[in-house]
């Protein structure tokens, strides 16, 4: 059975597991190394039975292990040219991948990579650049749009066609309006390239969600500007208000800052 476990979901770092008996493909790795071994060897798992990493953007926050981790382990990672072009030029990144262990994923394509068939998608971010994944292994839709600034039609697609899906609710406008942050980084934050808000990602549900997703996990809560059961309650209420009931229509989750989930079981049924 497909499994999905975030081992960190935030400014502070972004990693995110999905595995079968026989695969596991990693989401980001923006997780410092020692704090991955820590995890892992906590959960059971080994590092080595990472088969493949794919990564949303070059961000510090979801690249800071990659070269180690895929160096270390023969891991082939997937990113956009530009995607790559970043992370070999990011500061945060001590150890660059290499070359051997580089591959390409453009915006637009699907490609199959062990057991995954993966779908990469366009998400608006001020980063080089940044994608989006929908993923089907064993019969299940798993969709993971983070760090986004704006609802595209192409994440509008992927909400729409995801059983189970891994969606930002950055901040409250409130907060980040009555917050400390210079008004230049209120403005990014906030803006068409950004990341979404809670109330964004609310509607994004109401209108895309189809009767087959089962499962949301709220992602990328900032500590300054949001809190998670504020996230939780902003969204639940603007669903109830359309009729959509969490708990029953489907599960809804706010994923940790720093800390690992659950392990979950992503059923086909």
């Amino acid at each position: 059975m497909l499994k999905f476990i975030s081992f960190g979901s935030g400014s502070s770092g972004n990693c995110y597991l999905l595995y079968t008996n026989t695969d596991c493909l990693m989401i980001d790795c923006g997780i410092g190394i020692r704090t991955l071994k820590k995890h892992f060897k906590q959960y059971g798992f080994n590092l080595d039975q990472v088969k493949h990493i794919i990564l949303t953007h070059d961000h510090a926050d979801h690249i800071k292990s990659v070269g180690s981790l895929s160096s270390d382990y023969h891991i082939p990672v997937y990113a956009t040219t530009n995607v790559h072009r970043g992370v070999c030029s990011n500061k945060c990144v001590r150890h660059k991948i290499d070359k051997e262990n580089i591959f390409y994923l453009e915006k637009g394509e699907t490609q199959q990579i062990g057991e995954f068939t993966v779908s990469s998608f366009a998400v608006p971010h001020d980063s080089t650049d940044c994608a989006g994944y929908s993923i089907v292994c064993e019969g299940v839709c798993f969709g993971l749009v983070t760090d986004c600034g704006h609802i595209t039609e192409d994440i509008k697609r992927c909400i729409t066609q995801s059983n189970y899906l891994v969606l930002e609710a950055n901040y409250e406008p409130e907060k980040l309006e009555s917050g400390t942050y210079p008004r230049y980084l209120k403005d990014r934050i906030s803006g068409p390239n950004g990341h979404l808000s809670n109330n964004e990602c609310a509607l994004a549900l109401v209108e895309n969600a189809s009767p087959c997703l089962r499962h949301v996990w709220l992602c990328h809560l900032s500590n300054e500007n949001n809190h998670p059961e504020l996230a939780r309650l902003t969204i639940e209420t603007i669903l109830r208000s359309h009729g959509i009931i969490p708990g029953k229509d489907f599960q809804l989750d706010v994923l940790k800052r720093k800390s690992p989930s659950h392990i979950y079981d992503l059923s086909h049924e």
